[in-house]
């Protein structure tokens, strides 16, 4: 049975909190295309994304042991250290949200633990092994290949589906995009939610609760699970019309090949105990199959955004948490003035993000530019020849009345 401390309970539920905001962050991972093509309702979508994200979450605890066992050194963390990371990472999920931007709470974790962990230990504490190779490779990897599948698959739905019924092939189109969607939910259960779980693991470690080297507990697979399902049921809407919206305009077979090609990459990614970004993964594979179809268009000034994001966020997380680790080590009055300060940082970006609240109802909605080149398309557009004849005939008309004004200027006429 394991013993905890107030700081270990508090880890944990810092932990929890984490799981939920990964939640509600990454559900535009699963659902943003099925929402924005029409596929499912919002609602409905969302629901259904956090039931499969608690099966997922039991599938499998490969990326957990990654996290737990093979990061950083168990043998010199404190459960405070612990604390100090998911503080960094549960503000840069919420700074993203706030400004709509689908950066990965994988990294924001991760780089956390990195910085609070180097700060408590030195540079010796994270294995650098596993940083590159099972953490940052894919990072490069995973969305690029995401997006040559999603682009040739797109490509190959078309050409297929050139001669078919057109309402029939968008229903079957829905149809395996909602599939696909489930897929890529269930996926991210086994891979969002264990990095929770790998992360309470290290802080029981860490405390003394379970010996090192130990598996998940059961009670900690149910507990994360949940969490990330409750977070994912609340839906990241702001997150979700960028990602549904904002990167391009999909179509039902774009949807499906997008959905598909990502969840093929994140359930590979988890049986090899990949710590991979959901977010980069989706995110590729949603720009494929925007340059999959003819004539589609990508909004590259999003995609610039997102890139910038995506190179920030583990430096970021891992100031954060740097900072937060230096203070926590001045004693039990620092970690409260490090939990307060996560609380009152989390309520203000509450309260901001009420002055354009952004949820089910208006999630399709996006005043987002359509991009460099459908812009450029537009100036050179000639106007209708409709349009054209009206204008001629009006100037037409016109030059006469202008002419008989003017000889009326030149005559005045005689006063009687």
């Amino acid at each position: 049975m394991e013993s905890f401390s107030l700081i270990l309970a508090i880890v944990v539920i810092t932990a929890l909190a984490f799981d939920f905001t990964n939640g509600f962050h990454d559900t535009a991972n699963a659902m943003a295309t099925t929402i924005s093509t029409g596929a499912l309702k919002p609602k409905v979508a969302v629901a259904l994304s956090a039931a499969l994200n608690l099966v997922g979450a039991f599938l499998s605890v490969e990326v957990a042991n990654t996290i737990s066992k093979g990061l950083v050194d168990e043998t010199g963390i404190r459960p405070e250290v612990i604390f100090a990371a998911l503080v960094g990472a549960i503000l840069w999920n919420l700074v993203t949200w706030l400004v709509g931007l689908p950066s990965s709470s994988s990294h924001a974790l991760m780089g956390g633990l990195i910085g609070a962990a180097v700060a408590s230990a030195g540079l010796g504490a994270v294995h650098g092994d596993v940083l590159v190779t099972k953490v940052l490779l894919p990072a490069v990897a995973a969305p690029v290949v995401a997006g040559l599948a999603a682009m040739l698959s797109t490509r190959l739905s078309y050409a297929l589906g050139g001669k078919s019924n057109g309402k029939a092939a968008d229903k079957g189109h829905r149809a395996g995009q909602i599939a696909s969607a489930g897929l890529v939910s269930l996926a991210h259960g086994t891979n969002d939610a264990q990095k929770t779980m790998g992360v309470i693991t290290l802080a029981l470690i860490a405390g003394g609760a379970i010996a090192p080297g130990s598996n998940p507990p059961t009670w900690v697979i149910l507990s994360a699970g949940l969490a990330i399902a409750l977070g994912t049921y609340i839906g990241g809407w702001r997150i979700i019309r960028t990602m549904g919206k904002g990167l391009t305009e999909l179509e039902p077979q774009q949807g499906f090949a997008a959905q598909t090609s990502a969840a093929t990459a994140i359930l590979a990614s988890s049986h090899l105990g990949f710590s991979l970004s959901t977010t980069h993964v989706v995110s590729g594979s949603v720009m494929g199959a925007g340059l999959g179809r003819k004539g589609g268009v990508v909004r590259w000034s999003t995609a610039t955004r997102m890139l910038v994001a995506w190179v920030l966020t583990l430096p970021a997380a891992a100031l954060v948490g740097a900072g937060a680790e230096a203070v926590t080590g001045l004693g039990d009055w620092g970690t409260a003035v490090v939990a307060v300060f996560l609380v009152v940082s989390s309520a203000v970006i509450w309260k901001l993000s009420r002055r354009e609240v952004v949820d089910h109802t208006n999630v399709n909605h996006t005043d987002e530019p359509a991009g460099v080149v459908t812009q450029a398309m537009a100036a050179v557009t000639p106007p209708p020849v409709g349009a054209v004849a009206t204008e001629t005939g009006a100037l037409a008309a016109s030059v006469p009345a202008q002419a008989s004004a003017s000889a009326d200027r030149a005559n005045p006429p005689a006063a009687v």
